[in-house]
């Protein structure tokens, strides 16, 4: 289900529910298009998230944190100077639309009292958030500005009137009453109920429209009628169902129990929970997609090139399996040199290291003598032998910079941008890459973080998320009587337990954990060794990251995304 007007409605009721009377204290924009909000509302503090993504729109409460930049935006300072102390008059939903209103009520500079709208519009590539001036109706600035020849309907700048998007012209579902009304709305011989229903009636998404032809069955108008009625009496009454249903191909989420989509159900008590972790993590995904699409171009090109520089090098060693039979050509020339003379193209001798002594062809370069010729076989020998060693040598190397690049990918599928410009500077320091540095700015030495989440018995467990937070995390954060954790024979991230007598569900859920943040994330039954820090050593002149331990035992879990998420809130 997409964020359509009926769950537009359903989080707008939600919020007028939770934050009515409440008061901002605090406001952040982790990113370019989100908005944090911290109220304080009926006692307690309440996180509300706003996104003018293109692709992952929305309003909800949260329960998780987000990073923020070092210096926030220009419209986050906006923010912070209109709306923090403001009190929340109410929040609204106009008509059927994908637009929630905010409005609130503060003191200026001298006291006086101001009323302030928030717009947030969410409207998949044109969502916006924008600030307006409730008495002038002006627009006091905006996420996203829009200006005039990008949009000849409206002008999303500071200054300008605000300007409602153009109406649909769509009939509301809720002020249809009678069954003949529903009717008279359908062109019954077209067909495509589904497609009608979402462009007759406003705040209907198709998975809601194909929901109500699905429960109706044959699609007969009374039927069809019937059913749309029924779900409607239960929208009206806000009996909302909030779900996810994942299958091998998407995820869904509905306000309603959904009938007509397979795959595996889960419930949930309130819109935002259900919101808060269908979205978890994919807009940073997203974004990070976009950000960082170079970094990730360039670790899989280097990948594909020790792969091929790998399988050069066998190649390579396959051939100085000929090294003996250069020496066997050079002791036989040397044996029956009397039946050779200079400028001979070769010389067909007796095998005598092979027992019926069959004959063999030596071939000879007619400028040199017999004795050269011995000579440049035995050379040749040589030559093979001492490249083994070498070749064996460049094997071995090229395997470990392959693992390096492995663990770096992996690393990448569930990094946030800090991570990702910790795996640039580590690149940059290990010569990979050339540092991004600012003139103007001095370099920064700043502490990893790793991540933090919380077992279900209250038990710190932290997950490092590149190798720069791996290192930190294992050999300056860890004390030597803590369980420490990563994935057997997999690329994944260091985990560590922060106690010295860790429960059995501790050390589950820190396995899980494991599991989940390595190249395995979506097996089933993956080995996860544990053991003491004191028994995880890292080699001289090893790769960031790398490291060795004895005294494990393993754990075989399957990586969970539900339960990773209720960890970290």
């Amino acid at each position: 289900m997409s964020f359509d007007g009926i769950m537009t409605r359903a989080i707008t009721t939600e919020l007028q529910n939770t934050l009515t009377s409440g008061r901002i204290s605090k406001v952040y924009q982790p990113h370019k298009t989100d908005l944090v909000f911290t109220i304080r509302a009926n006692g307690k503090n309440h996180k509300l998230l706003l996104s003018a993504n293109p692709s992952f729109a929305r309003v909800h409460l949260t329960e998780h944190t987000y990073e923020n930049p070092d210096t926030p935006p220009m419209f986050c300072m906006l923010l912070r100077k209109h709306l923090e102390g403001a009190f929340i008059e109410k929040i609204e939903q106009l008509d059927l639309e994908r637009i929630i209103t905010i409005t609130v009520k503060n003191r200026d500079e001298i006291g006086d009292e101001t009323t302030k709208v928030l717009y947030i519009e969410i409207m998949g590539r044109h969502s916006n958030i924008i600030l307006v001036d409730q008495k002038s109706q002006r627009i006091v600035d905006s996420i996203k500005h829009i200006p005039s020849f990008q949009n000849r309907h409206r002008t999303i700048l500071p200054g300008f009137e605000y300007i409602m998007p153009p109406a649909q012209e769509k009939t509301d579902p809720f002020t249809v009453t009678n069954t003949d009304e529903f009717v008279s709305k359908i062109s019954w011989n077209e067909g495509k109920l589904d497609k009608q229903l979402v462009s007759r009636f406003s705040g209907f998404s198709p998975l809601i429209a194909k929901e109500i032809v699905h429960r109706a069955g044959l699609s007969v108008k009374n039927e069809v009628a019937d059913v749309f009625f029924s779900v409607m009496k239960q929208l009206s009454a806000q009996e909302y169902e909030p779900q996810m249903i994942v299958n091998d191909k998407k995820e869904y989420f509905s306000v309603l129990s959904l009938h007509h989509v397979t795959g595996e159900s889960r419930s949930f008590d309130t819109v935002s929970h259900m919101l808060d972790r269908y979205f978890y993590g994919k807009a940073d995904r997203d974004r990070i997609k976009q950000q960082a699409n170079d970094l990730e171009k360039y670790l899989s090109n280097e990948y594909d090139k020790i792969k091929k520089k790998i399988g050069k090098l066998e190649k390579e060693l396959e051939q100085t399996h000929n090294a003996e039979e250069y020496q066997r050509k050079g002791e036989l020339l040397t044996a029956y040199m009397y039946l050779a003379k200079k400028g001979d193209h070769e010389v067909e001798v007796e095998d005598y290291f092979t027992e019926d002594q069959p004959l063999v062809k030596i071939t000879l370069d007619p400028l040199k003598s017999p004795a050269d010729n011995a000579q440049s076989y035995f050379k040749k020998y040589a030559k093979l032998k001492k490249s083994v060693s070498i070749i064996k040598d460049q094997i071995e190397k090229a395997k470990n910079e392959l693992l390096y690049f492995e663990r770096l990918i992996v690393q990448m599928d569930s990094a946030s941008m800090k991570d990702v410009e910790e795996i640039r500077e580590e690149l940059g320091e290990g010569g990979y890459l050339k540092h991004r540095q600012s003139k103007n700015k001095k370099k920064q030495n700043k502490t990893p973080q790793p991540e933090k989440f919380t077992s279900t018995d209250g038990t710190e467990i932290l997950v490092g998320k590149n190798n720069k937070q791996n290192d930190y995390l294992t050999f300056k954060l860890s004390r030597a009587n803590e369980t420490w954790l990563h994935t057997k024979d997999i690329p994944g991230s260091h985990v560590l337990i922060r106690s010295s007598s860790p429960s059995e569900t501790a050390i589950k859920e820190a396995a899980v954990l494991a599991g989940f943040f390595s190249k395995a994330k979506n097996s089933s039954s993956v080995p996860v060794d544990f053991t003491l820090v004191k028994h995880v050593k890292k080699p001289n002149g090893a790769k960031p990251g790398f490291v060795i331990y004895d005294n494990q035992q393993t754990l075989f879990v399957t990586p969970d995304e539900d339960l990773v998420f209720r960890l970290k809130k």
